[in-house]
């Protein structure tokens, strides 16, 4: 039975690739994005910040009228490349802006719509292992998603929802294609095999899963 799955960033490299694998398994999909809706597109919600509270909490209020939601794909984030010494520090305010706290707002958006059996997956990252030259800020804020995922599933476990992480290494996009040349994007993470775990963690076959963060990391 197809679920009703809200999946952040939508208009990305990764939320199309989500929505395509959740939409091939009968789910119904609403896509959130600060942009515009990218052609081809479901039910979208345009325009909505999820770095602002009011902003995240308006777009669920409208999509839970319309139904009711069994799921949510936080696919929303960003990246930086910056060393510690010669960066910015508007760089990890961004970083943690863009990868906790819309994370975090959608999350606490949907909560209240989402019944027994709903699931939650974040993104996390795999260089949160160790951070190396120049990803200090990145990993800094993905490692707050990880924090997120344990300390939410905790609290909403008797409510029997799940919250669990992937930890993806480096994604083939066309963004990391262009920014690393030279390296072999055949070791990469292709979205679809993420999207396969995603939609295996937002799936019932999942119901003993909560709290987790699971690398997918392909030959890298």
């Amino acid at each position: 039975m197809g679920k009703r799955i809200v999946v952040t960033g939508a208009a990305g490299a990764l939320g199309k690739a989500v929505i395509a694998a959740l939409t091939s398994q009968g789910h119904d999909i609403v896509g959130i994005d600060i942009g515009d809706a990218p052609e081809g597109a479901g039910a979208f919600v345009g325009g909505v910040d999820l770095t602002d509270e009011a902003s995240t909490r308006s777009a669920f209020e409208r999509i839970a009228r319309d139904g009711p939601i069994h799921g949510l794909a936080n696919i929303a984030g960003g990246f930086v490349w910056e060393t510690v010494a010669d960066g910015d520090l508007a760089s990890w305010q961004r970083m943690f802006a863009m990868n906790v706290v819309t994370a975090l707002n959608a999350s606490r958006a949907a909560l209240p719509f989402l019944g027994s059996g709903a699931s939650i997956v974040n993104i996390g990252a795999a260089a949160t292992a160790r951070a190396g030259t120049g990803m200090g800020a990145y990993t800094a804020s993905k490692s707050g998603v990880a924090r997120l995922t344990e300390a939410l599933a905790e609290e909403v476990k008797d409510r029997t929802i799940r919250v669990n992480a992937v930890l993806p290494s480096i994604l083939d996009t066309p963004a990391n294609r262009a920014d690393m040349g030279e390296a072999d994007a055949d070791k990469w993470v292709k979205g679809e095999e993420l999207s396969a775990v995603i939609a295996f963690l937002l799936s019932d076959a999942a119901s003993a899963v909560t709290g987790a963060s699971i690398p997918v990391t392909g030959r890298v």
